[in-house]
């Protein structure tokens, strides 16, 4: 009889251990995977660069605009030096009211000396109103001019035609004036501005005398 421990012709050998997974590569592989890693991280950070820097181009060109103030005939209100933000998008001059400030094109008829550039003046009369002046005071459409943005003690300088003779602005255009009336030049010497020269409307000062300083118009 054939001893029980040893193998019968019907035990089959045990197969033999597969091999496991492959191993981790090499040195080299390893060198590989945070090139890629970092060309990956570069790529995204250019792409990015790229979005944002056009983004802050199509706000600055369609939406909202800075703007440093070159003169003082916005005085008090806006200082040489202060900066601006005019809203350009969804602006539309259809919808300026008396008391806007507004950023303008030179006007064809605008003579006086001063910085080249865009102008910045505040909106005193609209299309089709009447504008005169007596003494300081300025009258539209025939009634006092209610201007609290202005110092108590601000003499008007040249006048605005007469109670005889009122002007009317014309369709289209708006009679605009520096808050430093005594040193401001404006529609008093070239006339109305045209709606369509109209860049935007001021609705913030966020820098002022040298200093941070944010006020909404």
């Amino acid at each position: 009889m054939s001893d029980p421990a040893d193998p019968g012709p019907d035990d089959a050998a045990e197969p033999a251990e597969t091999s496991g997974p492959a191993e981790d590569a090499g040195p080299a592989e390893d060198g590989k995977r945070p090139r890629r890693r970092w060309q990956r991280v570069l790529t995204e950070a250019a792409g990015i660069a790229v979005v944002a820097a056009l983004l802050a181009f199509l706000v600055r060109t369609y939406a909202f605009e800075s703007f440093s103030i070159p003169s003082s005939s916005m005085e008090p209100t806006l200082g040489i030096g202060d900066r601006i933000e005019v809203q350009k998008a969804f602006f539309s001059w259809h919808d300026l009211h008396e008391g806007d400030i507004v950023v303008f094109g030179h006007p064809p008829r605008d003579d006086c000396p001063g910085p080249p550039g865009d102008l910045v003046k505040r909106v005193i009369a609209l299309p089709g109103q009447t504008i005169y002046s007596a003494g300081d005071s300025v009258y539209v459409n025939g009634r006092p001019l209610a201007e609290p943005y202005l110092p108590q003690d601000d003499p008007l300088g040249p006048p605005i035609a007469s109670p005889q003779h009122p002007y009317r602005v014309p369709p289209g255009d708006f009679y605009v004036l520096g808050d430093y009336r005594s040193n401001s030049c404006d529609s008093r010497y070239w006339g109305p501005v045209k709606g369509s020269t109209i860049v935007g409307k001021v609705v913030l000062l966020w820098w002022h005398d040298g200093d941070p300083d944010f006020h909404l118009f």
